[in-house]
């Protein structure tokens, strides 16, 4: 039995606790794909906290045969898809109000004062490339790289094919590694 189904059945049920404890579990992976597909914290954060009520509220439509997380993850796509169609939506990457920016994970280990520079460049980059991205292929690329989902959750999440995911990485990597080289080539003053 997957570990989600008792909880499913007892909120599906209207035990509210279990719903809670749905949310516990899942909440920090939801929070980080609305944050990786909107990079605004405010913006993630209504994202995600609108993505569990439309979970909650659709509880009943969702099939014990199907992953809970490939469902819930396809809802928080749907609805970050959404939130960027919002005429406030602000762009990504982009300091808000309170100074806050995006920031992919930090690194694990302590480097050279040079190295954590290196590091922090790299990453500022990779975000700026990455908010330049297609959001079809930005999302498919979240979902591989940053969530680890396998090519099969990814289609079943974005509801396309295994070859248009599979495509859709494989372009999706292939632009952010033209524009790193073309940002790179930029700052080096080289002539392309």
């Amino acid at each position: 039995m997957p570990p989600d189904l008792h909880l499913i059945t007892r909120a599906k049920e209207g035990d509210a606790s279990a719903f809670e404890e749905l949310v516990c579990t899942h909440q920090a992976r939801i929070y980080n794909l609305c944050r990786h597909m909107l990079g605004q914290a405010q913006d993630a954060e209504d994202a995600a906290q609108d993505s569990f009520l439309k979970a909650y509220r659709n509880l009943g439509s969702f099939t014990p045969d199907a992953s809970f997380t490939t469902w819930l993850y396809r809802i928080a796509i749907n609805t970050c898809l959404d939130h960027r169609k919002k005429p406030l939506w602000r762009s990504l990457f982009q300091k808000n109000s309170k100074g806050e920016e995006f920031m992919l994970a930090e690194p694990a280990h302590c480097f050279t004062p040079e190295r954590l520079y290196e590091a922090k460049q790299l990453r500022e980059l990779v975000q700026a490339c990455l908010a330049r991205l297609p959001v079809k292929l930005r999302a498919a690329l979240v979902l591989k790289e940053l969530e680890g989902c396998s090519y099969e959750e990814i289609a079943e999440i974005l509801d396309v094919s295994l070859g248009t995911v599979k495509s859709r990485i494989s372009r999706a990597r292939e632009e952010l590694r033209q524009m790193m080289r073309k940002s790179t080539e930029q700052k080096s003053g080289t002539i392309v």
